[in-house]
């Protein structure tokens, strides 16, 4: 493992996992507000925050992006005083989606007047189950830990098979439909679809390897899924439950298959 790489901030939940699923969570000095798994990294100091209130509904959380976005400024922001100070040796970051998260861009506007010590800035950039796992290579090459990336994406793509055999044995297949966002709606593309699949699932209203497009309520009430998955971007699991919440009082929701066979989760 390269010893050079001492320091590591992560700006994205799905990058302190793979730091963490390469042996090197101790090395973590510092991360985004919404990196809270493993949970020994809450004690980490928090380097970015939102210029938004994230506690607001989702029809607002969504008109303050994109009033954002109209301005041309960045959603989130990086507190490069503090950034310095935890001299990181690399920080990981990711360029998928500009709205999700702290973009690359960013973080390389913080560094850019450091005379000395500029760290290394890993981007991730998964839209697909595949890019999930080369990310997780592209991480550990960044890091000196390729040999021990190359084991973490053997043993997924095991476990993944395992629950292929399983599922492809069974008789049927419920439809899913997976929510992204409540409002507007929004589907859950990207991995997701395939993710659906493996769990012996069918994906509807979403493209795999596609970004998560936007929908109408009345194409929900037309797909009657036999699932409906609720997992808002960015909303815990307290925030994603209450979620259904948005949904409850649009038309026909009580006569949705997965509403009336208690088949809704949250994600």
């Amino acid at each position: 493992m390269n010893t050079s790489i001492e320091r590591i901030v992560s700006l994205l939940p799905g990058a302190t996992e793979i730091v963490c699923a390469l042996g090197m969570g101790s090395k973590l000095v510092g991360r985004s507000h919404e990196c809270d798994f493993p949970e020994e990294v809450e004690r980490l100091p928090i380097v970015s925050k939102p210029r938004l209130d994230p506690s607001a509904s989702a029809k607002d959380i969504d008109k303050s992006v994109r009033a954002l976005v109209e301005q041309g400024l960045s959603v989130f922001e990086v507190d490069a005083e503090l950034l310095r100070s935890l001299k990181p040796d690399a920080i990981v970051t990711q360029v998928q989606c500009e709205v999700c998260a702290v973009r690359e861009g960013d973080v390389l506007a913080a560094v850019s007047d450091w005379v000395s010590g500029t760290p290394k800035v890993v981007s991730t950039s998964a839209s697909s189950l595949r890019a999930v796992f080369d990310d997780i290579t592209t991480v550990g090459q960044a890091l000196g830990a390729e040999a021990i990336a190359d084991e973490v994406v053997t043993r997924l793509k095991h476990r993944l098979d395992e629950l292929r055999a399983l599922t492809d044995a069974a008789d049927s297949r419920p439809s899913v439909v997976s929510i992204e966002w409540t409002e507007p709606l929004m589907t859950s593309g990207n991995w997701m679809p395939e993710l659906i699949d493996i769990a012996g699932g069918k994906s509807l209203l979403a493209e795999r390897d596609a970004h998560s497009p936007w929908i109408r309520w009345d194409e929900v009430r037309e797909a009657d899924p036999d699932v409906l998955v609720l997992s808002p971007c960015g909303f815990d699991l307290e925030r994603a439950a209450a979620s259904v919440a948005d949904l409850q009082t649009a038309p026909g929701w009580n006569e949705l298959k997965a509403v009336r066979n208690s088949q809704g989760y949250a994600v």
